[in-house]
């Protein structure tokens, strides 16, 4: 594994129970997004945890276990595509992390986010953190559950459509991705409210209004 910054435990300086969140799948052509909480020990230390997108595949599935055996509480929200295709991603993203939270087995009294946007969760303090999952364990333990969580479920897609390649990309916008679409047309866990062949082109989707947002 690379050598990197190790990980800061927790961000509040109250002594409050505070919990990691983190979101995977935003940018997908498909499939659910999902999201991850956790809660570590205040005390905790892993010098693997890092950023899951700076992690291989074994790498994260290693560390899924480490997780969940070692944390307080975690959990897994998730949000799907027919959702996404009403509510807009930001906002399904954040749903998605409400979810998570809705989950934990502890109450967390304090809160971060990965990225710069969050709605609140009720009356409980919080704080987005630009790059977190690089920066808080807590974190990065989230973004690991998050993104295995949703591969492993783009796996089992994958077997029922295996036309995208989802078990490779995860319904990611990848070029294999988008000749399945032009070849076999659209699943049901595609998300219609996206510019599904990266053209802005409406022929096939007459009544979608496409976007691009991620």
């Amino acid at each position: 594994m690379k050598t990197h910054k190790v990980l800061e435990p927790v961000f509040n300086d109250l002594g409050l129970v505070e919990a990691g969140c983190d979101e995977a799948g935003r940018g997908c052509l498909a499939g659910s997004v999902y999201a991850g909480a956790v809660i570590f020990p205040p005390d905790y230390r892993n010098e693997r945890l890092n950023d899951s997108k700076q992690l291989t595949a074994k790498q994260r599935y290693a560390l899924r276990e480490e997780i969940q055996r070692d944390a307080l509480a975690w959990g897994i929200g998730v949000v799907t595509p027919e959702e996404i295709d009403k509510i807009n991603i930001l906002r399904a993203s954040i749903t998605a992390m409400h979810r998570a939270l809705d989950s934990l087995a502890i109450r967390p009294g304090f809160i971060i986010v990965d990225g710069n946007k969050f709605f609140n969760y009720g009356d409980t303090p919080w704080q987005t953190v630009v790059k977190g999952d690089g920066k808080y364990l807590s974190i990065a333990a989230a973004s690991i559950l998050a993104k295995t969580y949703r591969d492993d479920y783009m796996a089992q897609l994958h077997e029922e459509y295996p036309y995208y390649g989802w078990d490779h990309n995860a319904g990611y916008p990848t070029k294999a991705h988008r000749d399945g679409i032009r070849k076999h047309g659209i699943s049901p866990y595609h998300r219609k409210s996206y510019n599904l062949l990266g053209d802005g082109q409406l022929e096939l989707f007459p009544d979608v209004a496409f976007s691009d947002e991620k």
